[in-house]
């Protein structure tokens, strides 16, 4: 399909820079068949049927954006992927002065090898020292904030919170899964008390998420791989929830594509470990989910390819008109969606 058929007009003042407070008081745009309904996140428990269950991802955002010098030129980094104990994949700014086997001082004592360069631009790092990488980087790293934001305002001490779920206790990412942000534990008490279940699973958001679509045909983009975990157990609940007639409500498109990563043809979810590189667009048939929750995104960006093929890709042209004539907030810290096809 053709990139352009995904992209609209987008005031700057619709892009968030800090998030609701409370987190549940965010607005929530509610797609359900051809209903549109505007309401806030704290209603979900009214919104959503006895028996559903929502899946949430338990990653935790690394500081993975690191500053340092090659000789007398400033380097940048923005770990995306790790690839072993002391190796991460990281896109580099200022690229052209790097080459293989150059050691980038971070400061505090921090510093790396520059590997192999990918055919996506991005440079292998291998971390010197014994400490072990995350120590480095809680010393000389920074919450790696999208560039839509990060290019408005410095980040600050309120995003070490801001931009960690309430289920953020695995670390591994490098960009939150932003629709969990809108969640309390009072809420999740709320949802509970209405019938309402909730899991976790593990992706780990890669940087590649913040990356352009620069191909003019889907077909030519390749998506960056991200590492997820669905356990057995996991896996064996959310498939006794759709057998009995119950939804499975992904929150967030990492939960929504690690799910459908690890359900076979026949519909049943199968415990998952290791790279996902699944990329969703309208004609895509969904196997293992019955509805999404996801804040909103980018123009010709693959996560607004992946929920018009949920509801349509006119149907989210026209919802996205009326949040952007409504006020709604976009983006990581931006109001949030509700979709049920």
């Amino acid at each position: 399909m053709k990139v352009d058929l995904f992209d609209f007009a987008l005031p700057t003042d619709s892009i968030a820079l800090r998030p609701a407070a409370p987190r549940d008081a965010a607005r929530l745009l509610v797609l359900d068949g051809n209903r549109t309904s505007d309401h806030v996140v704290g209603e979900l428990p009214a919104l959503l049927r006895v028996g559903d269950l929502l899946v949430f991802n338990d990653t935790r955002v690394i500081p993975a954006q690191l500053d340092g010098r090659l000789g007398q030129a400033r380097i940048g980094a923005t770990l995306h992927k790790r690839e072993g104990p002391r190796r991460w994949r990281a896109f580099v700014r200022n690229a052209r002065r790097v080459r293989e086997g150059d050691s980038i001082d971070f400061g505090d004592g921090v510093s790396a090898i520059a590997g192999d360069r990918g055919e996506d631009g991005s440079f292998a790092l291998d971390f010197a020292g014994d400490e072990p990488v995350e120590t480095l980087l809680a010393r000389a790293g920074r919450m790696p904030l999208p560039p839509y934001i990060a290019a408005r305002r410095p980040t600050d001490a309120l995003d070490a919170d801001d931009y960690q779920t309430m289920f953020a206790s695995r670390p591994g990412a490098v960009a939150a899964p932003t629709a969990a942000l809108h969640f309390t534990p009072a809420l999740i008490e709320a949802l509970g008390g209405a019938g309402i279940e909730h899991a976790t699973l593990t992706l780990h958001v890669g940087a590649g998420t913040f990356l352009p679509v620069k191909v003019d045909d889907t077909d030519a983009h390749r998506m960056h791989a991200e590492w997820g975990r669905i356990d057995a157990a996991t896996a064996d609940r959310l498939n006794a929830v759709r057998a009995r007639g119950n939804r499975v409500i992904a929150v967030g498109t990492t939960s929504l594509r690690l799910i459908e990563s690890a359900t076979g043809d026949d519909g049943v979810i199968r415990a998952f470990e290791g790279d996902t590189a699944i990329f969703i667009t309208p004609g895509y048939r969904f196997r293992g989910v019955e509805g999404l929750m996801t804040n909103f995104h980018l123009p010709r960006s693959t996560l607004f390819m992946l929920v018009s093929a949920m509801m349509g890709r006119e149907r989210m042209q026209d919802a996205y008109r009326h949040a952007i004539e409504s006020g709604y907030r976009f983006y990581s810290y931006g109001d949030a969606s509700l979709l049920l096809p």
